[in-house]
């Protein structure tokens, strides 16, 4: 562990949001409601300073992520994959390396989400899903995948106290523009 990263929750923070495809985003019945919040989560998570990863499931067959994603996070890297968990492709996992705890959000909560989870468990990684920032195309899978990750260690929680947590008090130079974030994103 990077001590260095240690000692700054937001070095050793980051976004990994999977997957949020026009394809997919239209598959699953809350695809809108979930693109938003991931466009929430990209956004505070930009703010705050923290790195961002964007994947794709095989872009060239099934097209690029959703274009108010990568506005939301403008630093962000975008990573084609052809794997179910993210952390299964080499570029994805270099990507994110350097993190110590994974935020993940996007698609599909019983495929992706759940393998990239338990992949990062794995590695010694704390992970964190975005609870609102998930979608399946069946819930009740999602549901039990949620449960299984909570089991396994993972933290299941919604978006704003995640990032209230990562912002600590109201003092933090972002917390104003975060603020802002919830009232647009609400």
């Amino acid at each position: 562990m990077n001590s260095a990263a240690s000692a700054d929750p937001l070095a050793a923070t980051t976004l990994l949001c999977i997957d949020v495809q026009p394809i997919f985003v239209r598959a699953i019945s809350e695809g809108p409601r979930v693109q938003r919040r991931c466009e929430f989560a990209a956004a505070a998570a930009s703010g705050l300073g923290l790195r961002v990863v964007f994947t794709e499931q095989v872009p060239a067959k099934l097209g690029g992520t959703e274009p108010e994603l990568i506005t939301a996070a403008p630093n962000g890297v975008t990573l084609g994959k052809d794997t179910f968990s993210a952390l299964a492709d080499e570029a994805i996992r270099s990507a994110v390396a350097p993190a110590e705890h994974l935020l993940l959000c996007g698609l599909e909560t019983p495929i992706c989400i759940y393998q990239t989870a338990l992949d990062a468990l794995h590695a010694g990684l704390h992970v964190t899903i975005l609870s609102d920032a998930v979608g399946a195309r069946r819930p009740d899978d999602a549901a039990a995948c949620l449960a299984a990750l909570r089991h396994a260690g993972a933290h299941v929680l919604p978006s704003e106290s995640v990032f209230y947590a990562l912002l600590r008090d109201v003092r933090h130079p972002f917390f104003r523009t975060y603020t802002q974030l919830v009232k647009s994103y609400g």
